[in-house]
């Protein structure tokens, strides 16, 4: 299923595999870097075009963010 601690787990994973720091990233995308804080480490998640730039940033797929083959999983499963 999807939720907020996957999708944060995710975000962090990918921050860490990329290399770049969390204050480059902010500036990089437009937001503050408490905002990058809360992203990760608190039940907040990133409005949709701000989701679109970290996937950009990072050249990730945002479904991968999204753990959307977690959901398909799940759904292929439950019946």
């Amino acid at each position: 299923m999807i939720n907020i601690d996957c999708i944060r787990e995710k975000l962090i994973s990918a921050i860490n595999q990329s290399g770049i720091k969390k204050g480059e990233l902010a500036k990089k995308i437009g937001v503050s870097h408490q905002a990058i804080g809360q992203y990760l480490y608190q039940n907040k998640l990133p409005a949709l075009d701000t989701l679109a730039k970290i996937c950009a940033v990072l050249d990730l797929d945002a479904n991968e963010i999204l753990c959307v083959e977690e959901y398909k999983y799940d759904l292929a499963h439950s019946e």
